[in-house]
């Protein structure tokens, strides 16, 4: 059998109007982990995507194991021995762990499921891997770490030997990147084969063995991670320096803009969402409030900005607008850069000109008397996708054509052009590369020195440390702590987050 576990050769794959690979070319040995960096819209998941067959290759070669591959689906590749770990998990939560993991590929003895030979080997593959889980645990009961296991078992289970990791420290703490690395590595001993896609260049070089650059859908460079820097690397991809956080200013006025009180979200028959949430933030302050997935931060932003029902109340620039709409929330001055850019967001199959109007659509001048102007909606979208280097061919370039990073810069640049008096900011930097998080980062601490309040919700701890002036922990739909990010380090965040720190 060959060293390589997987070869990639001179890939090409075009969609209308954008080349996205153009000449990617990658080798993974077996008992590899192999990064795969570039910065937006290099081309990172669409190589990805074709290697696991959810694309097909309009030019190049796939080897596996030495020989010739043509995948026509997902399927294909998996019986290849190819899996796939998303970002975004797949899980069904009222189901078990074990429920889960089998789902699709139900062991039989003698026509009947075999929970308990099923039960051994999750067991036994947990043990072999350092993935331990309980297998009758409900999926809704886990934490994310422990969700991101189930999702690696279950391709485990289906007999990959190659895994693609695409970016599955987006969500966890210190402590949860740690134990995925650990198991990594146990992945990597048992002579399998990963290939890691991350935007945080320090946690490809922990992990890694070797470096794949790709810069404009082409392959530049392909480096040993214990020759390179995490600043070599950044430049390797965009030609720029790794950024930093900027730095912290004392910017807060006296001025209120918004105060909540008492704000609950009820969960009928469980436990609230959000319970017993009191906050107050000023003119040019940054709020960050730092928590697990999970653990009520989109709900809390949800309640604030009118999405779902809650109790308690909410005064906005001394207004009080407990049970007002999104409308009459938004026309006030309330910003949102939602969680989930492609299901909150964005409109996938319409063009980036018809998206500028999403959440702005009684904003003067885009629209007058009711009526769409398509000419200013054009201007504006060439604005944006200048100053927040959104990378299409024009404003009628299709929202699924761009890479993921690249729409979240819209969905920012979008926001920012109303100039709103409080922005809720739920991970804005999400998925971008390291040249947009400065750029992105620039934009949030100039709007907070010209007095715009923030209220900032990330899974990236860097990120909550450097941008806020006040750090907020939430935990079970409450906030747990108060944190100094002066004095905060990630690991202590960390650990408040989990509960540990108490």
């Amino acid at each position: 059998m060959s060293d390589i576990a997987v070869e990639l050769r001179h890939i090409v794959k075009k969609f209308p109007g954008v080349i996205a690979n153009r000449d990617v070319s990658l080798s993974a040995r077996v008992g590899e982990v192999h990064a795969l960096v570039g910065e937006n819209g290099a081309g990172k998941s669409t190589v990805m995507k074709v290697l696991y067959g959810m694309q097909r290759p309009d030019d190049g070669e796939i080897l596996v194991h030495g020989k010739p591959v043509h995948f026509k689906s997902p399927s294909e590749a998996i019986e290849a021995g190819i899996g796939m770990v998303h970002q975004h998990f797949m899980l069904a939560d009222n189901l078990t762990v074990l429920e889960n993991v089998i789902l699709g590929s139900e062991p039989t003895r003698r026509g009947r499921i075999n929970v308990a030979g099923a039960r051994d080997r999750i067991r036994t593959m947990a043990a072999a891997y350092g993935l331990e889980i309980n297998p009758d645990a409900l999926v809704e009961t886990l934490g994310v770490g422990e969700r991101q296991r189930v999702e690696i078992l279950k391709v485990l289970y289906r007999g990959a030997r190659i895994l693609i990791f695409d970016e599955p420290t987006a969500v966890l703490v210190p402590q949860e990147v740690d134990e995925l690395f650990a198991a990594l590595r146990g992945l990597r001993a048992e002579g399998l084969s990963v290939i890691f896609i991350s935007h945080k260049l320090d946690e490809v070089l922990r992990v890694a063995d070797n470096v794949t650059v790709i810069r404009q859908g082409a392959t530049v460079a392909e480096v040993a991670a214990k020759d390179v820097t995490p600043r070599q690397l950044a430049q390797l991809m965009v030609g720029e320096d790794l950024p930093v956080a900027p730095p912290r200013e004392t910017t807060p006025t006296d001025r209120v803009v918004l105060e909540v009180r008492g704000l609950r979200v009820p969960n009928p028959g469980a436990r609230d969402l959000v319970s017993d949430i009191d906050l107050t933030i000023h003119a040019g302050e940054v709020v960050g409030i730092a928590g697990v997935e999970g653990n009520g931060q989109s709900e809390l932003i949800e309640a604030i900005v009118g999405l779902i029902p809650a109790e308690g109340t909410v005064r906005f620039l001394g207004s009080d607008l407990t049970g007002s709409t999104v409308a009459v929330r938004r026309d006030a001055g309330i910003g949102l850069i939602p969680e989930d850019r492609q299901r909150e967001a964005l409109l996938m199959s319409a063009p980036l000109w018809e998206n500028r109007f999403l959440g702005h659509q009684r904003s003067e001048p885009l629209v007058v008397r009711g009526v769409l102007n398509r000419g200013i909606a054009r201007e504006d979208t060439r604005t944006i996708m200048r100053e927040y280097d959104v990378r299409a061919p024009g404003p009628d370039t299709a929202v699924y054509a761009l890479s993921g990073g690249n729409q979240q810069k819209f969905i920012v640049g979008r926001e920012m052009a109303r100039k709103p008096a409080l922005l809720l900011a739920s991970h804005p930097t999400r998925g971008v590369d390291v040249g947009a998080q400065a750029a992105i980062w620039e934009e949030l601490r100039r709007a907070r020195d010209a007095g715009m309040a923030i209220l900032l919700i990330s899974a990236d701890l860097e990120e909550l440390i450097g941008m806020s002036d006040t750090l907020q922990v939430m935990l079970r739909g409450r906030i747990t702590a108060t944190l100094d990010p002066r004095t905060t380090t990630p690991e202590s965040l960390g650990s408040a987050m989990t509960g540990a720190a108490s």
